[in-house]
C-alpha cells in the first residue's frame, strides 16, 4: 500500500513547472473552500421554509453530530498509525505551508467527506453529490499542493462514514431530546432577532 500511495502521489503533486494559475486555485480549494461547512450549517439552522426549518435543524444536528465522532475518530486514528506527511519524507514538491504532524488520515478530507456523506444520506442525493464533488477538489488539492497523500483522504472519506453511522446509532438514542433542548435555547438567545424575522423560530 505504500508503494501504491507514493505512485499516486507522484503522479498528482505539482512540481516547480506546474501553471501558477492552478497552483492558485488549488490553494484557494486548500485553504478556503472547506468554510462552506460553517456556512451550510449555520444558514440551514438560522433560514429556510417554514415547514422545512424543523428537518433543517435535524439535519444540522445529525451532521454536527457526525462531525464530532468523526474527528474523534480521526484523532484516535492518528495516534494509532502515525504516518509523517510527504515533504517530512523528503518526497515531491511542497507549495502549501503545513506543520510536519502526523497526516493520517486528513483532517480536511474528514471534514468534508463526513459533511457530504451526512447530505447524502439524511438530505437529498443531488446535493450530497455536490458536496462530494467539493470534498473530491479538497482531497485533490491537498494532494496537489504536497501535504497530503492520496490514502490520508481515502482515510477521510471511511472515518467519515463511520462518523455518521455513530452519529444515526446515536440520535435513536438522544438526538430529538437535544434537537429540543437546542430548539429552547435557540429561542431564548435569538428572541429578539425571531420578532424581528431576521431568523427563524
Amino acid at each position: 500500500m505504500d508503494a501504491l500511495n507514493r505512485m499516486l502521489f507522484l503522479w498528482v503533486n505539482a512540481t516547480p513547472d506546474s501553471p501558477l494559475w492552478l497552483l492558485s486555485l488549488a490553494t484557494f480549494i486548500a485553504k478556503d473552500l472547506i468554510a462552506i461547512v460553517p456556512l451550510l450549517i449555520v444558514a440551514l439552522w438560522f433560514w429556510g421554509p417554514h415547514d422545512r426549518v424543523h428537518s433543517q435543524r435535524a439535519l444540522v444536528l445529525k451532521t454536527g453530530m457526525a462531525l464530532l465522532y468523526a474527528l474523534a475518530i480521526s484523532w484516535c486514528v492518528g495516534q494509532l498509525i502515525p504516518h509523517p506527511r510527504p515533504f517530512a519524507v523528503g518526497l515531491g514538491h511542497q507549495f502549501l505551508h503545513h506543520a510536519a504532524d502526523d497526516s493520517y488520515p486528513s483532517d480536511h478530507g474528514t471534514a468534508i467527506f463526513t459533511f457530504a456523506l451526512a447530505f447524502v444520506f439524511w438530505h437529498r442525493l443531488w446535493s450530497g453529490v455536490l458536496l462530494m464533488a467539493l470534498g473530491s477538489a479538497i482531497a485533490w488539492s491537498r494532494v496537489y499542493l504536497g501535504v497530503h497523500w492520496p490514502l490520508d483522504m481515502l482515510g477521510g472519506f471511511l472515518v467519515g462514514m463511520l462518523g455518521c453511522l455513530a452519529s444515526q446509532l446515536a440520535w435513536q438514542i438522544y438526538g430529538q431530546r437535544m434537537l429540543r433542548l437546542l430548539n429552547g435555547l435557540h429561542r431564548v438567545l435569538f428572541a429578539l432577532p425571531i420578532r424581528r424575522g431576521w431568523v427563524k423560530e
